[in-house]
């Protein structure tokens, strides 16, 4: 099994902007969740985690999105980040298959536009991380 980014999508709604991504990876859930849900995971492919409490409510700081909290959190499922100026960030993590996980992924923000391209090259990173 070799991953793979099957859709971006982007929505506008007055301010708001919503990035969608369904990115299939070639291992466990619980390998992927180390991914998402960890500082030594995140740092691997997206951006350094200065702070993760893991847990509902717990702080957290992205350091290219900012500082919040937690806002969903269920271990080896779903972790959602929300941080400066509402950005929210959700990775909701499903099996496929024995081996593999489905990643559904959510970007909301506001204001300037975030690239799908960059998000696209950042799952690229999360791949070849599992496949290398």
């Amino acid at each position: 099994m070799t991953g793979s980014i099957e859709q971006g999508t982007s929505q506008t709604h007055g301010n708001t902007h919503i990035l969608h991504f369904l990115v299939r990876v070639p291992r466990p859930m619980e390998r992927v969740w180390e991914a998402v849900a960890t500082p030594e995971g995140l740092a691997g492919w997206f951006t350094a985690a200065d702070v993760l409490e893991p847990r509902l409510g717990g702080a957290v700081t992205l350091r290219e999105l900012g500082s919040g909290r937690i806002t969903a959190w269920d271990v080896d499922r779903v972790a959602e980040y929300t941080v400066a100026d509402g950005d929210r960030v959700r990775f909701h993590l499903e099996r496929d298959g024995d081996d593999g996980t489905v990643l559904r992924f959510t970007h909301e923000y506001q204001g300037e536009e975030e690239s799908e391209p960059r998000w696209r090259a950042r799952f690229e990173r999360l791949i070849e991380l599992f496949e290398g």
